[in-house]
């Protein structure tokens, strides 16, 4: 998966050194409260319970998400916190990214769906992971989402 000059990561938040802790944290406020002026709690406790993967280019963080185990997320993997830093947008990385934690959670819960909660204006971006929309589009920090399904790679 690395290209030249690109490092990926999956790591448990407890085993980030500070700058990747600072830089991961940085990255979503950049995109999830100073791009989309949306202020909420963006540090909210939960990533000590998840996997994050980290893309690095040319040693700045260009990308990074996070993905919950079935029995941390209700019953199904969740993957969230979906980032591109936007020096790095328009080149499929978020694509890549998505790919990534899909084989993971392939690899490691083939059993089980895979939900999220996408923004409404990105539900064909997951659609081509092929995720399903399963509620109403709903505000959520005043921005429209929509809560999506992949369907589990074999069945349970």
């Amino acid at each position: 998966m690395d290209r030249a000059g690109e490092t990926w990561r999956w790591a448990a938040f407890d085993a980030l050194g500070g700058r990747e802790v600072r830089d991961l944290l940085k990255l979503r406020a950049d995109v999830f409260v100073v791009e989309q002026a949306c202020a909420f709690a963006e540090i909210d406790g939960r990533d000590p319970a998840a996997l994050h993967l980290l893309c690095e280019i040319d040693g700045e963080l260009a990308g990074c998400l996070r993905v919950f185990a079935p029995e941390a997320s209700g019953g199904a993997a969740r993957i969230g916190r979906v980032a591109t830093a936007r020096a790095f947008r328009g080149a499929g990385l978020g694509h890549r990214l998505m790919a990534e934690a899909l084989r993971l959670c392939t690899e490691r819960w083939p059993a089980s769906a895979v939900d999220l909660s996408a923004q409404a204006h990105l539900a064909s971006f997951y659609g081509r992971h092929g995720f399903t929309s399963v509620s109403d589009a709903y505000l959520e920090d005043d921005i429209a989402h929509v809560d999506m399904r992949r369907a589990a790679s074999v069945a349970a």
